[in-house]
This record gives C-alpha cells, sequence and structure tokens, in this order.
C-alpha cells in the first residue's frame, strides 16, 4: 500500500527538480537573448533612423543635443516563427519600422538555444522601449555609414509559451510561467559583437 504513495512522491519530487532545472535554464536563456540583443543590430530596423530632433518631452521639444526623455519611444515588440520576424508599435509613439532584421532576431535566438535547445522563435519575444537615454541627433553611424539609434531603448527578451511533460499528471504538462530580462541598448550595429 505504500509504494503506490512512494513512487508518486519520488515522481513529484523529480518533477519538481526538472521544473527548477527548465525554468533555471529559460531564464539564463533570456538574459543571454537580452545581452546579444543590447550588444548586436538592432531587430526593428527603423529605429535606427527614428529622427529625435523635434519631439515632444516634458521639458520642451528636443534640438540637436538634447538628452531624449523616456516618453520619446513607447514601445516595439517583436516576434518571429519559422525564418521570419516581424515588429509592431505596442505603445506610441513609435519610428516608421519599416521591415524588421529577420537575420538579428534568429541570432538571438540562437544565441538563447545555447541554453535552452526547446525554444523556438515564436517562443521568444523582443520588446524596445524608451529609457531617457540618448541624445537627440546623435551623429553615430555604423561601419557602412548607415546611422545608428539614438536612443539607447531598454531591450526587453522573453520566453513564453513552453510546458513541461510530467510523470506525477502521468504524462500531462504543467505551463512554465514566462520569464524576461531587460538590458540597455549597447551597441546597435552589431559589427564588433556578432
Amino acid at each position: 500500500m505504500v509504494l503506490p504513495l512512494a513512487l508518486l512522491l519520488m515522481f513529484g519530487l523529480f518533477d519538481v527538480g526538472r521544473y527548477a532545472w527548465t525554468l533555471g535554464q529559460l531564464e539564463k536563456a533570456a538574459q543571454m537573448g537580452a545581452r546579444y540583443a543590447v550588444a548586436t543590430a538592432v531587430v526593428p530596423n527603423g529605429l535606427n533612423t527614428y529622427e529625435t530632433i523635434g519631439l515632444s518631452c516634458p521639458g520642451g521639444v528636443l534640438e540637436a543635443g538634447d538628452r531624449i526623455c523616456r516618453e520619446a519611444l513607447g514601445a516595439i515588440r517583436c516576434t518571429g516563427s519559422g525564418s521570419s520576424a516581424s515588429c509592431a508599435c505596442a505603445r506610441t509613439p513609435c519610428p516608421d519600422l519599416g521591415t524588421a532584421n529577420s537575420a538579428a532576431f534568429h541570432n538571438i535566438v540562437a544565441r538563447m538555444r545555447v541554453s535552452s535547445p526547446v525554444l523556438r522563435a515564436d517562443n521568444v519575444t523582443i520588446t524596445y522601449s524608451g529609457s531617457g537615454i540618448g541624445y537627440a541627433g546623435d551623429p553615430a553611424v555604423d561601419d557602412a555609414g548607415d546611422p545608428l539609434s539614438d536612443i539607447a531603448p531598454l531591450v526587453t527578451v522573453e520566453v513564453h509559451g513552453i510546458s513541461l511533460r510530467t510523470l506525477t499528471l502521468f504524462g500531462g504538462t504543467v505551463a512554465l510561467p514566462p520569464v524576461r530580462s531587460t538590458l540597455t541598448l549597447e551597441d546597435g550595429d552589431g559589427a564588433k559583437a556578432t
């Protein structure tokens, strides 16, 4: 009579350990994704050409050299599936986003898969939002002479939609909570960090 309860307890402990291990892998994947995202090319191409001179901030209209307020950029949410990626404005104001840089998105996901091989592109969302860091009219350009973002946005990488198959539920699944990691954009070019 005790054997079924002992087995259930043993399988339950095994499932709890796998749950914690998998959640730890996902947290590390989100951290690796955020670190890689801030040091490589941005996914929403329009962010690099977003003209910040003339935007309204609480202190007035931005002129060249003014610090860019957090409110100058809402939120841009980028998602992927298969070999493509897309970005949409999640909170205004947003720049003209142009075509998403699918290669940059999938490079971030590939980096995350080092820590958590179960990840797919549709399990990852990357959000760029205002941080209050950057200067209007920043003349920074990449090696090809193309403009880089005036704004240094907060980059949040989120992992979601992952389930864990359990032994105690006889093969049933338990949804893992979404995990996120946020850092401030550093490079935005990626030529040095790829």
